[in-house]
């Protein structure tokens, strides 16, 4: 299975990058939106875990992009550090399928990871 994760968050990034490949998860990994959108348009993955707040463009915008413009279904997970609860709304509204508050538990995020392409087998 192969997953994008787009996180400005070097430590963040590289941490649950190498979790995720422990659990035999292939990883391709973005410290900036732009580069992250370019790669979805150019490649398959199986699921898109990204960051809100990126430099290039947001993890909103990833998703929107993907559900409107790719008119794609692929699984995505939305990261934030923000606590506003109107964030999470939106971001379900635009087509997210989970949103989890950062810190990051790597457990919980497999949990939800393993959730999503579990029911689309």
């Amino acid at each position: 299975m192969r997953i994008i994760l787009a996180e400005d968050n070097d430590i963040l990034r590289k941490s649950l990058s190498f979790f995720l490949e422990s659990k035999g998860f292939s990883v391709d990994q973005f410290s900036d939106g732009k580069d992250a959108l370019d790669a979805i348009k150019e490649n398959h993955y199986n699921l898109i875990l990204t960051d809100i707040n990126m430099p290039g463009i947001s993890g909103m915008e990833i998703t929107q992009y993907v559900r409107e413009t790719l008119k794609s279904d692929v699984p995505v997970i939305i990261l934030t550090s923000s606590g506003v609860e109107q964030t999470e709304l939106d971001s379900f509204d635009i087509g997210a399928n989970e949103f989890i508050a950062k810190p990051v538990s790597p457990a919980v995020l497999l949990v939800r990871i393993n959730k999503l392409l579990n029911t689309r087998v």
